[in-house]
């Protein structure tokens, strides 16, 4: 642990830190809405401490504050976590040899971290940044959600401080940048029309996986910029019938 801080500069240090104090202030409406949905109290602190990933609370708590069904909440969940998949081979190397390292590390495992970590040139400067940046993030968020749902339980109507719309705002934050693509732009608007023409028909949270129907139109543009690209082979007609 002593080379982990030894390792990284000032300047480093200083960018973890701001983004804890960030994801402080998220944890803290994280845990204020969820006791304010009328959730148990413990709710918010257990999915902390054995999810830790933001999106994928937000979006159990908020489904099954709505009236969803749990289970649909679950795989809502555990589908915006499949982008763990690809992190864990870009940082797999930094998680040590021991189970218990690597059990650890997969834990710590969210966007943030691997940000740091994939920023830094040299492997010693990746390790540190996401060892550093993992605990610090799972210290101060649980600090917050701990924090924010004593607020919760405190403050009858947590709509009037503005928590309730933190939900739709950490998700808009978390998908805006992928907007830039075009494929993704036209898989968003088939998944949001999907999900808003089921909605007045089907229970709270199924909407949400029925938007799941953008994934297949992301899929069909790869499918078809891939083909696109493809170069012609010699003594091959490209002429149309």
């Amino acid at each position: 642990m002593r080379s982990i801080w030894r390792t990284l500069d000032r300047d480093l240090v200083r960018d973890i830190a701001l983004v804890c104090l960030a994801d402080t202030l998220v944890g803290l409406s994280f845990g204020a809405i969820t006791v304010g949905a009328g959730l148990p109290l413990w709710l918010p602190m257990l999915l902390s401490v054995v999810v830790f990933a933001g999106a994928a609370q937000f979006m159990f708590v908020g489904l099954v504050a709505s009236g969803g069904n749990p289970i649909a909440a679950v795989v809502a969940a555990l589908l915006i976590n499949a982008r763990h998949v690809p992190f864990g081979f870009a940082v797999a190397d930094l998680l040590g040899r021991s189970w218990a390292s690597r059990l650890l590390g997969t834990h710590l495992m969210i966007d943030e971290t691997v940000a740091f970590a994939l920023a830094q040139r040299e492997t010693e400067r990746r390790r540190a940044a996401y060892w550093a940046c993992g605990i610090g993030l799972f210290v101060t968020w649980n600090l917050g959600v701990v924090a924010g749902a004593v607020v919760g339980t405190t403050v009858g109507d947590t709509a009037a401080l503005g928590l309730d719309a933190a939900f739709p705002a950490v998700l808009l934050a978390l998908v805006l940048p992928a907007l830039r693509d075009a494929g993704t732009r036209r898989a968003v608007l088939v998944g949001v029309a999907a999900a808003l023409a089921s909605a007045p028909f089907v229970p709270a949270g199924l909407p949400v996986l029925f938007g799941l129907v953008g994934v297949l139109a992301a899929l069909r543009t790869r499918h078809d910029e891939g083909e696109a690209g493809q170069p012609v082979r010699a003594g091959e007609d490209t002429t149309s019938c």
